[in-house]
């Protein structure tokens, strides 16, 4: 790739520029397309859908698995990751009896709309919840809802929400304001991390596919599930989501090494959260499966990130969303530069260790 000219086949400006060019990579690496529509539009009135592509044999006893968008306005990043290895590695021959399986946009409203939540105002990777029991707890979280997202954005009211999150994490600390503000939370609908109260159509559609292309009858399948926002500027951390001493934790130890880390253990930038992604995984496919996500580093979360993500809500929950006022244009550019920052330093460092991880995977896989 020409570092000079290569980015912009990669990532993309916008969901309808991404979804076109992972349809016209898959196409061009001969991949099989298969279509999940969602049942909104995007602002510009765009088609939305979760596509997945697969290649290689059907009856392969490995596959590995790529996820973009699971929070939406991160898809940036996964997409343009997804793109990158089917215009470079992914023209090469794939290992003996081996797939790939790319889940492009599984969050395609996110995407579309510049928000991290899905449709239903929830946090996709908390939304993985066993709805038959009773919803999680988080009494921290109900104590700082109305100050984490304000009814206003200045003025009194805002400087004293702000006030009670700085009084909050000076008395506990920043790592148990973090998860407080950010472990999951399931009684405010519009507050930000909301787990909801039922699957959400997202989360069907993964569950969808997970059937629909037979991964729980495989014999080893490895989940690389794309994400930023947490860690240094560009680094690109795989964190584990198979439970420390299990098979699956064993293996991504031995896949990817040291640069493993673990939220449960405090290993990891992220801190032990509820309702993830990768228990969905683990409880259908057991053993079966090791599962990373890999989170990228963009600013800091607890100031640009939070405000990003603030003001996001905000702007959803009191105003009317126009999406050609000066507002609303200020606010989706800010927490679209947050999760994609969109510098080529950036971009580069993402897809240097987006090569990196796919290849410990696969070679994981063959030695497997």
């Amino acid at each position: 790739m020409n570092l000079e000219t290569g980015f912009a086949t990669r990532f993309s400006t916008d969901y309808k520029s991404a979804r076109d060019k992972f349809h016209a990579a898959t196409a061009l690496v001969g991949g099989s397309l298969r279509s999940y529509a969602n049942p909104l539009r995007g602002p510009g009135g765009e088609a939305l859908a979760t596509d997945v592509a697969w290649f290689g044999p059907e009856d392969a006893a490995k596959v590995l698995v790529t996820v973009s968008a699971t929070h939406g306005v991160e898809g940036f990043c996964g997409s343009g990751a997804q793109i990158d290895w089917l215009l470079g590695p992914g023209t090469a021959p794939l290992p003996a009896d081996t797939a790939m399986l790319f889940v492009h946009a599984i969050n395609p409203y996110g995407f579309a709309w510049l928000r991290r939540v899905t449709e239903e105002g929830c946090d996709l990777n908390r939304n993985f919840i066993d709805f038959g029991q009773p919803l999680p707890e988080n009494p921290a979280y109900d104590e700082l809802a109305d100050a984490l997202v304000p009814r206003t954005l200045s003025g009194p009211e805002y400087e004293a929400a702000i006030k009670r999150l700085e009084a909050y994490r000076e008395k506990h600390g920043p790592r148990q304001f973090d998860i407080a503000r950010s472990a999951g939370q399931y009684r405010h609908p519009g507050g930000i991390f909301y787990g909801g109260i039922k699957p959400t159509w997202a989360r069907l559609t993964l569950e969808a596919i997970i059937a629909d292309y037979h991964l729980a009858a495989r014999r080893l399948v490895a989940v690389v599930d794309y994400h930023t926002g947490l860690g240094p500027f560009g680094y690109g951390e795989p964190i584990s989501g198979n439970i420390p001493g299990s098979l699956g934790h064993k293996r991504g130890r031995a896949w990817y090494g040291d640069s493993l880390t673990e939220p449960t253990l405090g290993t990891s930038s992220s801190v032990p959260k509820r309702g993830l992604a990768d228990e969905e995984w683990c409880r259908k496919l057991g053993d079966a499966v090791t599962y990373i996500a890999l989170e990228y580093g963009t600013y800091p979360s607890s100031t640009s990130g939070m405000r990003a993500l603030r003001e996001d809500h905000w702007l959803h929950n009191y105003s009317n969303v126009d999406w050609s006022a000066p507002e609303t244009r200020r606010i989706k550019a800010q927490i679209r530069k947050h999760y994609y920052p969109a510098t080529p330093d950036w971009q580069e460092m993402v897809l240097f260790r987006s090569r990196q991880v796919l290849r410990q995977a696969l070679a994981g896989l063959m030695a497997g």
